[in-house]
């Protein structure tokens, strides 16, 4: 019987790698971003997590993407990021940020939850955010703290259903993001290595890997699952 992935964010970094990995284990895929993933075999459903009216928009498609799949696996991957703080803070950009991380995935799940089958999951990407802050990130700590709680509750009200989640928190991972969020300094690059015991950062593909097993493996229902490389504390 079919199985599909469900993806938002599959453009590149971890959301492209998860949707090469999942088309190679014969899923189909459907990118749900701004950006069409550069990738043969992906359907490409555009979307702004941000408007008020998108499950309209797509839902339909959506829906009949789903039809019938004996699994589907949604993975919540796309995310917004922004340097504030309460200091200088931008009620816009707090909103913006809350949008993609946080209600989208609220937004989505809710739509596809009563068309999924017993043996489907609901797959959260969190960050080593989701459980600690760092300065000048406000926003974007505020609503990765704020997904485990959405992922804890999800697994609460499914209850029974036997749809399964997971929240799977990378650390330090080669991604556009990332390398955008710190200038592209290679010094500082290193410096966030250096602070991981393997002494580099994560290939998106061992991500990827990670949201699959947690895919199939429902004995993790409402775990945090943390995908660091195992982080230094100083």
């Amino acid at each position: 019987m079919q199985r599909v992935l469900i993806i938002t964010g599959a453009s590149r970094g971890i959301g492209l790698a998860t949707a090469e990995l999942f088309l190679t284990e014969g899923y189909g895929v459907y990118n749900l971003a701004r950006t069409p993933a550069p990738l043969n075999g992906i359907h490409n459903i555009p979307v702004d997590l941000t408007a008020a009216d998108w499950e309209s928009q797509i839902g339909p498609r959506l829906l009949t993407a789903i039809e019938g799949a004996g699994e589907v696996v949604v993975v919540h991957n796309a995310g917004a990021i922004s340097k504030d703080s309460l200091i200088n803070f931008d009620v816009d950009e707090f909103r913006r940020v809350m949008e993609v991380n946080v209600t989208g995935p609220a937004r989505l799940t809710s739509l596809l939850l009563p068309h999924m089958r017993a043996g489907s999951s609901v797959i959260y990407v969190g960050s080593t955010l989701s459980e600690m802050a760092v300065p000048g990130s406000l926003a974007y700590v505020t609503s990765k703290h704020a997904l485990i709680g959405l992922m804890r509750s999800t697994c609460q009200d499914l209850a029974g259903s036997g749809v399964h989640t997971t929240c799977v928190c990378p650390g330090f991972t080669d991604t556009d993001m990332l390398r955008a969020h710190v200038g592209g300094s290679p010094e500082v690059l290193a410096a966030i290595a250096s602070g991981v015991t393997a002494n580099r950062l994560i290939a998106p593909s061992e991500i990827a890997r990670t949201i699959l097993f947690c895919a199939r493996e429902a004995v993790l229902n409402g775990s945090v699952v943390h995908a660091n490389l195992g982080q230094i504390n100083r």
